[in-house]
């Protein structure tokens, strides 16, 4: 939800306002209901920003019609910092940090899973030896459920915007599950945070493995088989924290964090770098994790999953976008469809993702920067020229591996970045081992992948890429030929904000 503005008599006369900071403060819910019944857009950038003069000329004190109501008449000093934002380009500019929205009491609190007394601790384990137990034709047992997941059902929908929507409402399926075993109505999803160990509490019956009871390919469409019989794995706890290093997990995250706008996936933003922290995630832990068809049967997903979706919730905070109005604000620039009907659905959910956006569960602890770091930035390789600009030598460079066809790669790969030989960074990429028989992968089978780096760690070295794919050593081992991933390109350059 946007930060409202003071009254309109006690607004502050902006000299040099910007969209996020400023202007999208000014338009009240009830506004942007009324004019978007009459096809004006109040609630977007692109919206505003198109009928900026038409809002001036209507807005404009003393003679002014709109907003209709008097309490929502603009001063004088709103209107002149409108027009400082027209003529002065429009400017973008980057969101102030939210804090948590007031409100009712959240329904459920999800807990760090250290946190959990003992006696919460048992009765998740109560829980989930419940879930596990039940007969696995039931809807609601854990094979049905970790099955929507990857096989057989393969409902998920990843490197998409309704990525994080899709697991919010699959989360709360599966913790409607484990509220529903008998004496457990109580009991929330805790999260793993992936910037610590991974805790010993997760290493024993029944959170350590699964041994999955049936085959899961069997009624797969088509059938899939080398699943079964089948027991999850994990790497150990020192191999998992330093795949999470050398994957770049936390570095992902924490750009993640610092975006104002949600982007779009393969360009930049919140869910680019949310999306390939989450796939560093998945090949971190294990063998199974980095197996889409399997990975949900690991009970480690649901907990690494659980922190996904609280990282999200902390971005929502942060970027003021806790509800659908606020969240619009952040579409700058991007495709908002998947927002409505047709194209909202979260199958096999009746929940939309528009309805995700709002959320009445919340964590103990939400990542949110203190005052002095409570910095966000919206930088790109590019800026209207309308717009000052500056480069500055503390800024990364982005380096993008682009034009990646991951359809001809059989399963999960990494792409690691190379100067002089040697690996400066590397990201896993998370998908079937067949992802031509999956839809959403053939809807977006051309994928890039995003390294921001020091200056001084390529400057004046060699520079070259490589693909592996775990587990499928071919005629020269693991590396894939770049010439069957597509020829991707190398793009590298100097990132680029409003001065």
């Amino acid at each position: 939800m946007t930060t409202p503005k003071p009254a309109p008599a006690a607004d502050p006369l902006i000299a040099a306002p910007t969209y996020l900071a400023d202007i999208r403060t000014y338009f009240r819910p009830e506004d942007v209901a009324h004019m978007g019944a009459k096809g004006i857009d109040l609630g977007t950038y692109d919206g505003v920003k198109k009928n900026a003069l038409t809002i001036f000329a209507h807005t404009s004190p003393p003679t002014a019609d709109m907003p209709p109501d008097a309490a929502g008449k603009w001063s004088a000093n709103r209107s002149q910092t409108f027009k400082n934002w027209i003529v002065n380009g429009f400017p973008l500019g980057t969101a102030p940090v939210g804090t948590p929205p007031a409100g009712g009491a959240p329904t459920r609190l999800r807990k760090n899973v250290t946190a959990l007394t003992d006696a919460e601790f048992a009765l998740l384990a109560q829980a989930f030896n419940g879930v596990m137990a039940r007969d696995i034709t039931a809807p609601d047992s854990y094979f049905a459920l970790a099955g929507q997941h990857g096989l057989p059902g393969s409902y998920c929908l990843h490197h998409e915007n309704r990525f994080n929507p899709w697991h919010r409402v699959y989360l709360r399926a599966f913790e409607d599950a484990l509220r529903s075993v008998p004496g457990c109505q109580d009991v929330t999803l805790p999260y793993w945070d992936i910037s610590t160990p991974l805790p010993d509490r997760l290493q024993h019956p029944p959170f350590d493995q699964y041994v999955l009871p049936a085959d899961p390919g069997a009624t797969a469409t088509p059938p899939v088989t080398g699943f079964f019989p089948y027991t999850t794995q994990r790497y150990s706890v020192a191999q998992i924290t330093k795949n999470v290093t050398d994957f770049g997990v936390l570095t992902d995250i924490t750009t993640s964090m610092a975006q104002s706008l949600w982007g779009a996936y393969l360009t930049n933003g919140y869910q680019d770098f949310s999306i390939q922290a989450h796939d560093g995630g998945h090949g971190s832990v294990g063998p199974t994790m980095g197996l889409q068809e399997v990975s949900a049967y690991d009970p480690v997903f649901w907990f690494f999953h659980c922190n996904i979706d609280r990282l999200w919730l902390s971005w929502q905070t942060r970027a003021t976008a806790t509800d659908l109005a606020g969240f619009r604000t952040t579409l700058a620039g991007q495709d908002d469809s998947w927002l409505t009907t047709p194209f909202n659905t979260l199958p096999p959910y009746s929940t939309t993702a528009d309805q995700t956006i709002a959320t009445d569960i919340t964590y103990d602890k939400l990542d949110l920067p203190a005052p002095a770091e409570a910095v966000m930035e919206n930088l790109s390789g590019s800026i209207d020229a309308a717009h000052s600009f500056a480069f500055r030598s503390t800024d990364p460079v982005s380096v993008r591996v682009k034009g990646i066809d991951r359809l001809n790669i059989p399963g999960s790969f990494i792409v690691s970045l190379l100067a002089d030989g040697e690996p400066v960074a590397k990201r896993f990429f998370f998908q079937l081992t067949n992802p031509r028989e999956c839809a959403t992968c053939v809807k977006h089978g051309i994928v890039n992948i995003d390294f921001r780096l020091a200056q001084e760690q390529i400057l004046d070295r060699k520079l070259s890429v490589r693909i592996d794919v775990p587990g499928h050593a071919g005629e020269i081992g693991t590396a894939f030929p770049l010439a069957q991933a597509g020829n991707p390109t190398v793009n590298a350059r100097l990132l680029v904000g409003e001065a």
